[in-house]
């Protein structure tokens, strides 16, 4: 999965906006304001083609120890985040969409019923 690839499977996703709240080097995909994936651009320039995305607590170790690609989020959360390595090839391109599927409905399932009906009328 290349940069554009990423940003656009995460663009497609209901109600989700790019933003940059970190500075230009940051892109971080939102859903109704709430993050649900970000990546640098000077990483993936310097050949670090990676990602953060949100994980249920349940899953988040098995990941991590199945998947060498799949470590701790870096600067984020450790409990709730992974950092996932998109170009190891130890991930599928299947994969890396339900990862990301995944992170977007965690973070639509904490949304309040109000911003869930907001985002159903989108």
């Amino acid at each position: 999965m290349n940069i554009d690839e990423l940003r656009n499977y995460c663009l497609n996703k209901k109600g989700a906006t790019e933003d940059a709240p970190f500075g230009e080097d940051t892109i971080v995909f939102k859903v109704m304001g709430k993050m649900f994936a970000l990546t640098s651009l000077n990483k993936w320039e310097a050949g670090d083609h990676s990602v953060n995305l949100k994980c249920d607590s349940e899953r988040i170790h098995d990941l991590r120890a199945e998947y060498e690609s799949i470590q701790p989020g870096y600067h984020m959360n450790k409990r709730h985040w992974n950092t996932v390595r998109l170009d190891s090839g130890e991930l599928s391109a299947g994969f890396i969409n339900e990862l990301i599927d995944h992170s977007y409905d965690l973070v639509v399932k904490g949304l309040t019923r109000k911003q869930r009906e907001n985002l159903e009328m989108m």
